[in-house]
């Protein structure tokens, strides 16, 4: 049987749909622990964890704490059968000309354009005046100040500006393309972009078919059609197994990790953030409301920073977006 990862997540996150996305498409088996919707987290706090945002993932004794970070991280460490002659399959599949594939493009679209512009131009759908007011208190934390009345007001608007990022995604299938990049397969761009569509889709409820329809955008609306008859096969063949928190602290705690080597240590960067191997350092996501998570410096490049937790949990964290300091 093919190795699991363990995903802790909730139903509402559009991030955890992303990542279960990707997981589906590479094949590879997932166990979930579902947690609230807002902190504290007492299953993440097994792990020595303060991160605030959901999901996480892990991978043996290794943590992810970026979506973008972890999909790279299953590309490398499940590779395609193409590369392997393994059961795994690809986020990144090869286009249709039978070519290569064009991995560093779709990871530039759904880093810039998915979890840029448009989940920008979804925030703005939800209905704040139907949330429970301590998730909005919340999300007030790291969001700023949020005005239900004003965005109810704005809310023509706000599904103009969406309506004009899916146009984007009409054009690309303008020639007929099966999938966003024309690959063999979906790949990252199409379950991400996907993500984000259902997301707006649910948040607009009665309101979606001002958007998703034939009528309107066609080609988009056939495409969320195939990709979703495509997820709902795999996730019929490849149902997830929910454990408990204490059941995946203990799991992670004694599975392997990736050598450090693979990371490695990049000497110049450490002199630069005034680090040596082995320092006791805290790393801390951007913004308001984040709290920092202290480990052992055990890795560091120009990507990510690994630090260990508890003696045994490796957290993985992206360079950009997160501030690392001596704690």
């Amino acid at each position: 049987m093919a190795q699991s990862v363990i995903v802790y997540r909730y139903d509402a996150s559009p991030h955890s749909r992303k990542l279960n996305y990707a997981l589906l498409l590479k094949n590879i088996p997932q166990k979930w622990v579902n947690v609230p919707m807002v902190p504290p987290r007492p299953d993440v706090e097994l792990l020595g964890v303060a991160y605030r945002r959901i999901p996480i993932l892990a991978i043996g004794s290794d943590l992810y704490f970026d979506t973008s970070l972890a999909t790279s991280a299953l590309e490398r460490r499940f590779p395609p059968q193409a590369q392997a002659g393994s059961a795994y399959g690809s986020i990144y599949p090869p286009r249709k000309d039978g070519s290569r594939s064009d991995a560093a493009l779709i990871k530039i679209f759904t880093r810039s354009w998915v979890d840029g512009e448009l989940y920008r131009a979804v925030v703005p759908l939800v209905l704040w005046s139907t949330i429970p007011e301590a998730l909005r208190v919340d999300r007030e934390s790291f969001m700023g100040p949020i005005d239900p009345a004003q965005l109810a007001a704005a809310r023509p608007a706000n599904i103009s500006a969406f309506a004009s990022q899916v146009a984007r995604m009409e054009d690309q299938f303008a020639d007929g393309r099966e999938w966003l990049f024309d690959t063999q397969m979906p790949s990252f761009a199409d379950t991400s972009a996907y993500g984000a569509c259902v997301w707006a889709e649910r948040l607009l409820g009665p309101e979606s078919e001002s958007v998703f329809t034939d009528a309107i955008f066609p080609s988009t609306a056939k495409w969320m059609a195939r990709i979703s008859q495509h997820l709902s096969a795999l996730e019929t063949a490849q149902p997830a197994t929910l454990i408990t928190g204490e059941e995946a602290a203990v799991e992670i705690a004694v599975a392997p990790c990736e050598p450090e080597t693979v990371v490695g240590f990049n000497e110049l960067e450490a002199r630069r953030l005034g680090f040596e191997r082995g320092d006791q350092v805290s790393v801390t996501m951007d913004g308001l409301g984040n709290s920092p998570t202290t480990g052992r410096l055990v890795a560091l490049n120009r990507e990510e920073i690994v630090i260990e937790t508890k003696g045994v949990y490796r957290c993985h964290f992206p360079r950009i977006g997160f501030t690392a300091r001596l704690a």
